[in-house]
């Protein structure tokens, strides 16, 4: 796990921090709490963060289900919950947070749809998951739950797209708009959310990488939420749009170099 500091010329390492376990595909902050997820040998390692870096959270550790394959941790927004999307199992926990930042007991709800992949949480209750349903071509979809003190609750099952082998999900600042990448057909799908949770498909194509070329995965909005940006890790590359106040996604361009690693990104 690597902390990175914006400077003027780019990005800095500051610190490598084991993850405190194998193979890490997930990190969620809220107000210096991290939390890790490992999906070799599936758990979650918490740590604290401070202006000297990353600190593992003593008696943190807590193990999932062998076959869960965990694919995203994540925060709810006012940082009282840790949820987790489990493909292998086909559902969701969601853990309490203590006022050590320990997780309490999960709390486990099936999925409502076939291989929970990415999520956002559109307000602070509202919560969209993508459903990949094994990659299966046109099937991809996406649901929304309430967060209430006794777990998550399902809303809106199963919307789907007509997309295939959807991924990850970020929602707008104003929560009403969810985009979502889909793997393997390079288009980006925009949901609306109601102020009761309900989920609607807007856009299934609202931005287009290449048209049928796979690759888009993980992607975010700048700071101010003009821009969306999503990378494309087959090619290498990454793209953007001007998100406009209506949902509506306006190609920006698209660049090259991107390492052969490449896997997630952030912006600000």
């Amino acid at each position: 796990m690597r902390c990175s500091l914006s400077c003027d010329d780019g990005l800095e390492l500051v610190q490598t921090t084991p993850s405190n376990g194998v193979a890490p595909v997930s990190v969620t902050e809220h107000d210096g709490l991290v939390y890790v997820l490992n999906s070799g040998h599936p758990g979650l390692a918490g740590f604290t963060l401070d202006a000297d870096g990353l600190h593992t959270l003593p008696e943190s550790r807590r193990e999932l289900a062998a076959g869960a394959d965990p694919a995203q941790v994540g925060f709810s927004p006012d940082g009282a919950t840790v949820v987790v999307t489990q493909r292998g199992t086909n559902s969701l926990l969601s853990f309490p947070v203590d006022p050590r930042g320990l997780l309490g007991d999960p709390r486990e709800v099936a999925s409502s749809g076939q291989t929970p992949y990415g999520f956002t949480f559109a307000d602070r209750q509202t919560l969209v998951v993508t459903e990949a349903f094994g990659a299966q071509i046109g099937r991809a979809a996406a649901s929304s739950y309430r967060l209430t003190a006794h777990g998550l609750t399902p809303v809106s099952r199963s919307v789907g797209n007509g997309r295939s082998a959807i991924c990850w999900a970020v929602s707008d600042r104003s929560g009403r708009f969810v985009f979502a990448t889909n793997f393997a057909d390079g288009a980006v799908s925009r949901y609306e959310v109601d102020a009761g949770g309900s989920l609607t498909l807007a856009d299934a194509t609202a931005g287009t990488a290449v048209e049928a070329h796979p690759g888009l995965r993980d992607e975010d909005l700048s700071g101010d939420g003009r821009y969306l940006y999503a990378i494309d890790v087959d090619a290498h590359r990454i793209f953007g749009w001007n998100v406009g106040a209506d949902g509506q996604l306006t190609a920006v361009g698209s660049r090259n170099g991107l390492p052969d690693s490449v896997a997630g990104l952030a912006a600000n």
